[in-house]
């Protein structure tokens, strides 16, 4: 990559990628450029890629300029490919501008424009995926002082002279905003980075801190520094959340600062920070959530597993405390009430509405939410998809008139936002959903398998293809394999319950009354307002004979649920998008037989 080392930068549909001032630009037609937040693998992947466009890259080079001496497989590739698509492909109609060549590797295919060596008297927002080294301020061998090295995701051929122009750029900003460089970390290393960002830190920016080594052996210092660099990346998979990148944030390891001066440092609202423990052989995990603005502990957990194969442990660790986070990030962003709220808060609100589960009024709330999100920003894939989604959740309680209207909607806002981000992840999983509440779960799983194949710890998503194949004569092992995978990878996740309850069904169906009351009777304690705990355990308490439970649960389900539906054997047949063909035998032989007994009516 010789020719970027001229420090080119290239133009292409609407955007700028210009590596000396950090990365990835979205222009206009008046000349502004915003910074478009890209991880540094991302970066060094799309440098990549737009060097060489028109010509195909091979995978080989790929892992090799973007992970280099890193052993990872072809998931982490495929994630940033889709992180790139979901930025560069929001304008395009039809095809990526990232095209694949099937088992060789991808080649960028969107004009491009070079643009020749340039000065940095230009003006550029200030770019939040700016990457320092850990050890850039050090000494070398010799004992003479280092610059700080800057923008690692790009190519080590050209790194020296991106870095002296880089940290001129740096400075002379911070000189004309009147700040002031230079913070001293410790005695054997230092980092320069910038202080208080004239901007408010934006909604849900965050930085990980490096996970603390805890055990007596410091060699495992390499494991802690694992989950701190995955727990990163996996966070950098949400949805509209800003990460600050590895390198900047392992320039505060080993130092005590604290949270409300990182956070003006670095320009973010929340500080994640934890350590790590082994002990022979278990291994315990502490993270915890701050407001960097208050220094106020939001969230903390700790996370315990038993060490056998340490990357696949290192991976579900992470993936738990990512999944947790998410959640903790839309509460906290959620409890921030503005007068004047912008799409963004809509769409969080509608978020942490949504994932209460099946409750109507908390579903009618989220389909407010999102039709002003999408008012503010009609062309926002978001709002769209999360609209649909709330739109099928709300269907399930409606009229059959109603019903059908919304459930068209959603597949009209389903294909709008497909046609504009074809490789959406949460819109593959959305028409899922709405494909299995209309009961063509045959054509759901295929699209639960495109979302789970850019983010294969999804929760929901995993569960929603627990329900598809069982519905479909699945294993009932496989289901209940996949629903404890999603509950274990999002144990704090409001929807649990609802997890619990598929599971107990699942055993019910299979006759296995016991367990199926057990997972019930969990369901029902953590969350008691959604009707699927009361409905399931009315039928497994008939059949266990205990009709005044059965009663009581049957007439409980019947006030949340909210319509008539389900208030016979009859409607159950007609409306119940678990009445599927595989499944039928067992519904006339086990569940209305248990239903009948908590009073359900033929007709």
């Amino acid at each position: 990559m010789d020719a970027l080392g001229s420090l080119d930068r290239f133009v292409f549909e609407g955007f700028r990628f210009d590596p000396a001032a950090g990365g990835l630009f979205r222009t206009n037609g008046a000349g502004a450029a915003d910074p478009v937040a890209l991880s540094s693998r991302a970066l060094a992947l799309l440098a990549l890629l737009v060097e060489r466009h028109g010509q195909l890259v091979s995978k080989d080079e790929i892992f090799a300029a973007v992970w280099p001496g890193i052993a990872v497989g072809e998931g982490n590739l495929t994630v940033q490919i889709s992180a790139l698509r979901r930025v560069l492909d929001q304008a395009r109609a039809g095809s990526s501008c990232i095209q694949t060549v099937a088992g060789r590797g991808y080649r960028f295919v969107a004009p491009v424009v070079r643009e020749a060596e340039h000065s940095f008297a230009e003006t550029h927002h200030p770019v939040a995926t700016v990457n320092y080294s850990p050890t850039a301020a050090g000494q070398n061998d010799s004992g003479q002082s280092r610059r700080p090295q800057t923008l690692t995701s790009l190519s080590p051929s050209w790194h020296s002279l991106v870095v002296i122009v880089a940290a001129g750029l740096i400075f002379a900003v911070a000189v004309i905003g009147g700040g002031w460089w230079a913070l001293s970390r410790s005695s054997a290393s230092s980092a320069f980075l910038p202080i208080a960002p004239a901007k408010p830190a934006p909604p849900l920016s965050i930085v990980v801190l490096p996970f603390d080594n805890l055990s007596n052996d410091s060699e495992q210092q390499y494991f802690a520094d694992g989950i701190t660099e995955d727990l990163t990346t996996d966070l950098s998979r949400l949805s509209n959340v800003l990460v600050i990148s590895r390198n900047t944030a392992f320039t505060y390891k080993g130092q005590h600062v604290d949270a409300k001066q990182i956070g003006r440092e670095l320009g973010v609202r929340y500080v994640v920070e934890g350590s790590v423990r082994r002990s022979d052989n278990e291994v315990r995990v502490s993270a915890q959530l701050i407001d960097a603005a208050t220094d106020t502990h939001l969230w903390a957990d700790r996370f315990y597993h038993d060490t056998g194969d340490l990357f696949a442990l290192q991976n579900e660790i992470t993936e738990r405390i990512a999944n947790t986070l998410g959640w903790q990030l839309i509460s906290a962003e959620t409890a921030r009430k503005s007068d004047r709220p912008d799409a963004l808060e809509y769409l969080l609100r509608g978020r942490a509405l949504l994932a209460g589960g099946m409750i109507p009024e908390n579903n009618e709330k989220a389909v407010d939410s999102f039709e002003h999100a999408l008012a503010l920003d009609p062309n926002s894939v978001e709002a769209k998809s999360r609209l649909a989604h709330a739109l099928i959740q709300l269907s399930f309680t409606k009229d059959p008139v109603t019903k059908a209207a919304d459930l068209r909607h959603a597949e009209e806002l389903i294909a709008e936002a497909l046609a504009a981000s074809p490789s959406d992840p949460y819109t593959h999983a959305v028409k899922g959903r709405l494909l299995r509440f209309t009961r063509r779960c045959e054509e759901a799983i295929p699209e639960f398998e495109i979302s789970l194949a850019v983010n294969r710890n999804d929760p929901p998503t995993l569960g929603q293809l627990s329900i598809c194949k069982y519905l479909t004569g699945g294993s009932d092992k496989e289901a209940i394999a996949l629903a404890e995978q999603a509950i274990r990878l999002s144990p704090r996740d409001p929807a649990n319950g609802w997890w619990y309850a598929w599971i107990g069904f699942v055993h019910l169906m299979q006759s296995r009354v016991d367990e199926a009351i057990a997972w019930l009777e969990k369901a029902r304690s953590l969350d008691p307002r959604g009707w699927q705990p009361h409905a399931f355990l009315a039928a497994a308490y008939g059949l266990k004979g205990k009709k005044e439970l059965a009663v009581a649960e049957r007439i409980e389900a019947e006030r949340l649920v909210g319509s008539d539906r389900f208030s016979s054997i009859a409607r159950s047949r007609a409306n119940g998008d678990f009445y599927t063909p595989a499944l039928r035998d067992r519904w006339e032989t086990v569940y209305f037989p248990g239903a009948r007994v908590a009073g359900v009516p033929e007709e």
